[in-house]
């Protein structure tokens, strides 16, 4: 099966779904705290279409956000205080910007400066986004959050890469991380996330998605290495990229392509031998149609007898997603195959939008955040009903409150149990932290995303990290707000057990009783 085509024909069962939902556009409320969670000082009917995630559905209270106590009370005060100092400095666009200019320019080349940089970064940022340089670590994040009701997405944060040897490398970090999966408690770890651009040249990557752009446009292009998959493209999907008819793939880049495959199949196998479920992370428009390939081609061989063990990524901020998971959703479906996804709002904003420009296009980004609220909540809408139906399984990853709010109210009139392995809420490391509490607080499966390894690798992740959420961590957020009022609340408590024991008849009492 895995060596034959999908035929066109297949392909185009499930016509495009033209019509967009109603649903909730609030501007959102998003939570962009940096908590760590350290205990000491130191994240075959005719299918209806899905209902959109309303305000009006949340008839009853399902999260409570508003008790600073409940949802604070157990982190350390030193902790609160360090995450409130660390959310100032990312708040701050100049600091962001001229912390963003260091790392990209050619003072890191300068040993002394560089080693000052980076351990500046290991005691701020570092340590506020990622849980550690090592497995060790890693292990012990993940024990520490499973202490507080979450488990831990074990992310060995290792990206691009430009030959097979680094991708050999990167492999070996993804089935290290399936090995620590393995080695916690069975509970505490959710999943183990990889990037394809780890394991397969990013040039290759480019290749392989102008030839797939190019097959989507004539069907009769033919492409001899190609695998069984699901459809990568929707009738609404930019096609941009590739413009004229590209060259077949060179014997050597074939080669590296059947590389980069026993890689993932590899990486897979080792995922099924311990049961610990594999997400594939998402990149930008002009590589994703690889990375969909990728991860559709090796669900059809993986993804069997109703266990999901890879899963995909949406990102809700392109226009196509929405289509894009209703028909692979469904011929996945109509195939058997159980498919998961990860559900996100995305993360190449700035770069999709002025890379379309160049080229003379609409950005493929949709026009207004609430658009990208509403198709997020569409998109969480759908999976949830497949899964009240039996089918499929999802992470909703937002730092979204209403689209939380939404999701778990959608969750509950479905009569989805809280605690189905089947949906999971995921937040990162160090961010939305109430959200998180209050997630878990009402019963949910609630993740964070940890990412790992040594700083300087890292440090791609931080920068998007910075780059992708600065307007989001420059307005008042619920944490901060939260944050504040347990703080204070801390404050006067102390002031007040002070005053008692300095009032005049504490000291009576106390004379009196020696």
């Amino acid at each position: 099966m895995a060596t034959k085509f999908l035929s066109p024909k297949l392909l185009n069962t499930f016509p495009s779904f033209t019509r967009f939902l109603n649903s909730a556009s609030t501007a959102s409320l998003a939570a962009v705290a940096s908590l760590n969670f350290d205990e000491k000082p130191e994240p075959a009917a005719v299918e209806k279409q899905p209902t959109s995630l309303k305000q009006e559905s949340i008839t009853n209270a399902t999260l409570d956000l508003d008790d600073h106590q409940r949802l604070f009370g157990s982190i350390p005060t030193l902790n609160l205080l360090r995450s409130s100092a660390n959310l100032g400095l990312a708040a701050n666009e100049r600091f962001v910007d001229f912390g963003m200019w260091i790392m990209n320019s050619r003072l890191m080349e300068t040993s002394l400066v560089r080693d000052a940089i980076l351990k500046t970064v290991r005691h701020t940022f570092f340590q506020h986004f990622c849980a550690g340089e090592t497995t060790e670590e890693e292990a012990d994040c993940v024990r520490r959050i499973h202490d507080k009701g979450f488990r831990g997405m074990l992310v060995y944060a290792v990206e691009h890469t430009s030959d097979n040897a680094g991708c050999d490398r990167n492999l070996e970090g993804f089935l290290g991380s399936v090995e620590l999966a393995k080695s916690l408690p069975a509970s505490s770890v959710s999943f183990v996330i990889a990037k394809i651009t780890a394991i397969c040249p990013i040039g290759l990557l480019k290749r392989v998605s102008d030839l797939l752009r190019w097959q989507y446009k004539d069907p009769s292009f033919y492409l001899p290495w190609k695998l069984n998959t699901l459809p990568i493209f929707s009738d609404s999907s930019a096609l941009y990229h590739t413009l004229e008819k590209p060259a077949p793939l060179s014997p050597k880049e074939e080669s590296d392509l059947q590389l980069a495959h026993q890689r993932l199949l590899e990486l897979c196998q080792k995922c099924v031998q311990d049961n610990v479920a594999l997400t594939i992370d998402a990149e930008d428009t002009s590589i994703q149609p690889a990375i969909d390939y990728f991860t559709y081609s090796s669900a059809i061989m993986y993804n069997q007898d109703g266990n999901t063990i890879v899963f995909g990524t949406i990102q809700a901020y392109l226009k196509d997603a929405k289509e894009r998971l209703f028909v692979t959703t469904k011929t996945a479906q109509s195939l058997g195959i159980p498919m998961g996804f990860k559900l996100v709002r995305g993360a190449y904003m700035s770069s999709e939008s002025k890379l379309a420009s160049l080229l003379g296009y609409d950005s493929p980004i949709h026009n207004s955040i609430q658009e990208t609220h509403a198709c997020y909540n569409d998109c969480a809408s759908f999976m949830l009903e497949r899964i009240a139906d039996g089918y499929g399984a999802v992470v909703l990853a937002t730092h979204n409150v209403e689209s939380g709010q939404l999701a778990a109210s959608k969750a509950c009139d479905l009569g989805i149990q809280k605690g189905n392995q089947k949906l999971e809420f995921a937040q990162l490391y160090g961010m939305s932290e109430a959200l998180s509490f209050g997630l878990r607080n009402a019963g949910f499966q609630v993740s964070k995303y940890l990412p790992y390894g040594p700083v300087d690798m890292v440090m791609p992740y931080l920068l998007r990290r910075a780059e992708e959420n600065r307007g989001l961590l420059s307005t008042s957020s619920l944490d901060s707000v939260l944050m504040g009022k347990e703080l204070k609340r801390r404050l006067t408590k102390l002031q007040f057990a002070k005053s008692e024991m300095a009032s005049p008849s504490s000291m009576k009492i106390e004379i009196g009783t020696h």
